[in-house]
């Protein structure tokens, strides 16, 4: 039988006290506590970020930042319970796990419930697990790893607050040579209004390794707001290979604020594919900085803005070491009112002879109330080297239309349709069957903001 520890659920608002019941609750060691308590510290007196879209309407003292759910994850659906389950079974992820998955790891509110991993992938020594778990089974890898090289305390101000109140997420470890060729997957859900999740997910690929790690993030609908701050760290070992994507399809009242990064060495290559659906604001802008020579990293992202969402989005890749390279793709969509921001930085270091980046940014917008802009950053120390920009931005061209029309579609039919061709590149990189999932959530945000629109016209 699954056990439950007493509860402990925070109160509203953070304390060096609720810290410390947090650390308690979760049996950490000493030196991780210490590390919440300074990532506090630091918080307090970090400001808010000084671009991108207005975060004064957080309001930090009406967050509930730890609601644990169950004492240890369970590896059967047989032992989730029901009213969870169904959420899960709604997604469809027990079918994908038994379908697709080399792994699955699921989160509710703060803490993962459940986790499992092929056992032909055990016996080569993966390690697929929540984050927690690592802790208590690996200490001194968590100790070397965690947010000291990759993503320091101090790196932001929603860095600091996620150390401070961080629970769950996904740790994954690929021995030397090994190569996970089915996907692992984490899931996170938001159930409740008012929260705040922060789950954690840490990387370490070894040499040669190679894996692809995919993540979901959805909530329901609230009236209060929720804060979703996560933190990703990849260490991608001399030619190992980690593909990262995420799929998030939030609510409208999600605060989405996350901070990812690889270090990326000798001959490794690190993938991000993101696709950002929902939520009232996101600012994610996933980094590579690649440390050995012939390390390699790309970004392709898409993103829908509607209704007063702000999309602040992009990626940064940092070259410092000879004959690296980088490329950076991202599409967005802005409709009913919506406003995406692009934000891509290369820096190009000294030491970086040789080095090649490409940023190329793609927007679509549908109506005049909506909006998009392109902020580009190059920042180049070495001459030698080769980098290249470029920035388009348009409507749905009358001409396609006009002839889709001639084809005897309707005007939602062709506008879906040329919507799904220009993010096409994009999906294309997906697994087939997320990438059917992900057109179907699509057709699905697209159909409502036509009920919407429709709804407004007819008052």
């Amino acid at each position: 039988m699954l056990k439950q520890k007493e509860s402990f659920y925070s109160p509203k608002g953070l304390s060096c006290e609720i810290i410390e019941k947090i650390s308690r609750y979760k049996e950490e060691p000493k030196w991780m506590l210490e590390k919440r308590l300074e990532g506090f510290e630091i918080f307090k007196k970090m400001p808010l970020p000084n671009f991108g879209p207005d975060l004064s309407k957080i309001d930090f003292d009406n967050v509930c930042y730890f609601k644990p759910f169950l004492k240890t994850p369970v590896s059967s659906w047989e032992e989730v319970p029901s009213e969870i389950k169904q959420i899960y079974e709604k997604l469809e992820l027990p079918e994908f796990e038994k379908r697709f998955l080399a792994g699955l790891v699921s989160q509710y509110e703060s803490q993962i419930f459940y986790e499992s991993l092929k056992r032909s992938f055990e016996k080569e020594g993966v390690i697929f697990c929540s984050t927690d778990e690592a802790l208590r089974k690996y200490p001194q890898i968590l100790k070397k790893y965690f947010m000291t090289d990759c993503v320091p305390l101090n790196d932001n101000k929603f860095a600091a607050l996620h150390a401070a109140v961080w629970s769950g997420g996904s740790f994954i470890y690929v021995p030397k040579g090994v190569k996970v060729k089915s996907p692992l997957q984490s899931y996170f859900y938001i159930g409740s209004e008012g929260f705040g999740q922060f789950e954690h997910t840490l990387i370490v690929a070894e040499k040669n390794s190679s894996l692809t790690y995919i993540e979901g993030c959805t909530a329901p609908r609230y009236h209060n707001q929720s804060l979703h701050s996560a933190v990703v760290e990849i260490f991608a070992k001399e030619g190992a290979t980690v593909n990262y994507i995420t799929i998030q399809n939030w609510a409208e009242n999600i605060y989405n604020l996350n901070t990812k990064r690889a270090l990326v060495e000798k001959d490794a290559k690190v993938n991000w594919l993101t696709v950002s659906l929902g939520s009232a604001v996101s600012m994610v802008y996933p980094s590579s900085i690649l440390l050995g020579e012939n390390a390699k990293s790309s970004y392709k992202g898409f993103s829908i803005a509607s209704r007063g969402e702000i999309k602040d989005t992009g990626a940064r890749m940092l070259h410092k070491a000879k004959n690296t390279s980088s490329e950076i793709s991202s599409r967005s969509l802005s409709l009913n009112g919506g406003k995406n921001t692009f934000r891509g930085v290369i820096k190009i270091d000294k030491e970086a002879k040789g080095a090649k980046a490409h940023m190329r940014c793609e927007s679509l917008i549908l109506d005049k109330d909506s909006a998009s802009q392109a902020i580009p950053r190059l920042d180049i120390e070495n001459p030698d080297c080769r980098v290249t920009h470029e920035a388009i931005a348009g409507k749905l061209e009358e001409e396609q239309l006009f002839y889709l029309f001639s084809r005897g579609l309707s005007e939602k039919e062709a506008e879906a349709l040329l919507i799904h061709g220009f993010i096409e590149p994009i999906v294309e990189k997906l697994p087939i069957e997320y990438a059917l999932e992900l057109d179907r959530l699509i057709d699905l945000k697209l159909k409502d903001e036509r009920e919407h629109t429709l709804s407004i016209s007819n008052l």
